[in-house]
């Protein structure tokens, strides 16, 4: 039921948000609001009441957190039912305990954190519970016993059921390494691959930092090359290559982050013919695909150097930490080595709850939900910020925003903030001594209503459309 209600704020004490929070409040009091009544959408509302959607975010905000509403991603916000006392105070006792032991925790849900992809329970979570009980309860792999190759079978088997469909080519479970997720699958590949006192790793002049960090651990040197539209230029690569001890070559053809770009196939086998021509490796992170893929991986294509690491960090949840690392047929011994020698393998319960887990006929549903959420929170994205330089994809939980004249990505960021919207600056993704970009990467929070999320984003869309005159100075 949606009500034609509309508060008044005037005369109230207090900044606007909180004024609109006590109205809202005083309302359900008094039953003009009944309970489960579906309230004003954000902009409507900011509109009636001549107020910036963020105010009226921030009071939803606010009253959400209390328990006064509650919100329901793709429906709106609702007057919530009322909880027992008896719930009510043990939940305040809970977060009283809570912030006594830990005071640094955040206390600020107003604030959009649009830094990292979150993403939204479509019922993965309880399934995940399902399988973590169905696992304490009778684990395969027993309890008592170091990880092995053997117990570890069925898991791999189950990821390779996972990446059925991904152009890998000719794939044995025995080419399968589990990690502690994609960073840490990228630790392994690097390890497997480093020789020598002076390794140099290659990566796009923007890219994720991981592989920065991981090729820094192993005290490699790392260069950047230059981009062009399709990715990596083959001619740069070629010419550090002459002059270099090049080893790897860190990519990510599918979804390059943070820019979004992507591959074709052309240049990917341009990138193998240098890479042939050098003896280089080629790892390719293929985390954050959530679609179908669009062309072979590098180690279809490059059979005997493509590596492949990937997890289901952005497909079902980061929580788990499970990844996994494909190598390519010769270099199957180092990746098992480089895993064992390093920590053993998973914890056995932690194998076995992937297998369960990735052979359940359910999950694939739930990526797929998952992908249409965050497909709806970008197509959002697109309908404010579609008039300026931006790059998306309906399957990519991110968009790489360039920034009109006026704006300075640290300087925006900076003014984002204040608009308690955080956003991640381009020099994030570049080498420290590149030339600075004025571009931005916005991560898609789908734990975050879809009305305060475009609340964030139409702040963001102010500041694009009137930039400080100093900033452009």
């Amino acid at each position: 039921m949606h009500t034609i209600w509309l508060p008044s704020i005037e005369g109230r004490d207090g900044p606007k948000y909180k004024a609109l929070a006590e109205a809202i409040r005083d309302a359900i009091g008094d039953e003009t609001l009944e309970v489960q009544q579906k309230l004003p959408p954000v902009r409507d509302l900011a509109w009636d009441l001549k107020i910036t959607p963020g105010t009226v975010a921030r009071a939803y905000t606010l009253l959400t957190d209390e328990g006064v509403l509650e919100a329901a991603v793709g429906r709106g916000t609702f007057v919530a039912l009322p909880k027992p006392k008896a719930e009510s105070e043990s939940k305040a006792d809970y977060l009283s305990d809570v912030l006594t032991v830990a005071p640094s925790i955040e206390r600020r849900p107003d604030v959009a954190r649009l830094t990292s992809p979150q993403l939204p329970d479509v019922g993965q979570a309880k399934l995940i519970q399902q399988h973590m009980g169905q696992v304490a309860a009778n684990p395969r792999s027993g309890v008592m016993h170091y990880p092995n190759r053997k117990t570890f079978k069925p898991a791999r088997e189950a990821v390779q059921h996972w990446l059925r469909g991904t152009p890998l080519g000719a794939l044995d479970e025995e080419d399968i390494v589990l990690s502690h997720g994609g960073q840490n699958g990228v630790s392994l590949a690097l390890q497997s691959i480093l020789t020598g006192p002076s390794p140099v790793v290659l990566v796009e002049e923007l890219s994720y930092p991981g592989f920065r960090r991981a090729a820094a651990l192993l005290r490699a040197e790392v260069i950047a090359i230059p981009m062009d539209s399709d990715g990596m230029i083959p001619e740069a690569i070629a010419a550090v290559a002459k002059s270099h001890t090049v080893q790897a070559i860190c990519t990510s053809p599918e979804v390059h982050n943070p820019t979004g770009l992507f591959t074709p196939v052309s240049r990917r086998e341009e990138i193998v013919e240098v890479a042939r021509a050098h003896d280089i490796q080629i790892i390719e992170d293929d985390c954050y695909r959530m679609g179908a893929s669009r062309a072979p991986s590098y180690r279809m294509l490059a059979p005997e150097r493509g590596w492949y690491v990937s997890s289901i960090s952005k497909t079902l949840t980061p929580a788990l930490r499970i990844g996994f690392v494909v190598a390519p047929k010769p270099s199957v011994p180092a990746l098992r080595r480089s895993a064992e020698h390093g920590f053993f393998g998973l914890a056995t319960p932690l194998a076995d709850l992937a297998e369960r887990l990735l052979n359940d006929p359910n999950v694939a549903e739930c990526a797929a939900k998952v992908n249409a959420v965050f497909s709806q929170y970008v197509q959002t994205c697109v309908n404010h910020l579609g008039a300026y330089d931006v790059t998306w994809h309906k399957d990519v939980p991110f968009l790489w925003l360039r920034l009109p004249e006026g704006w300075r990505a640290s300087a925006f960021c900076q003014a984002a903030e204040v608009e308690r919207v955080q956003i991640r600056p381009a020099e994030e993704f570049a080498g420290r001594d590149a030339r600075a970009l004025h571009a931005v990467r916005i991560a898609i929070n789908a734990q975050i209503d879809l009305e305060h999320f475009e609340a964030a984003i139409m702040r963001l869309r102010e500041l694009l459309d009137n930039p400080s005159e100093r900033i452009g100075v």
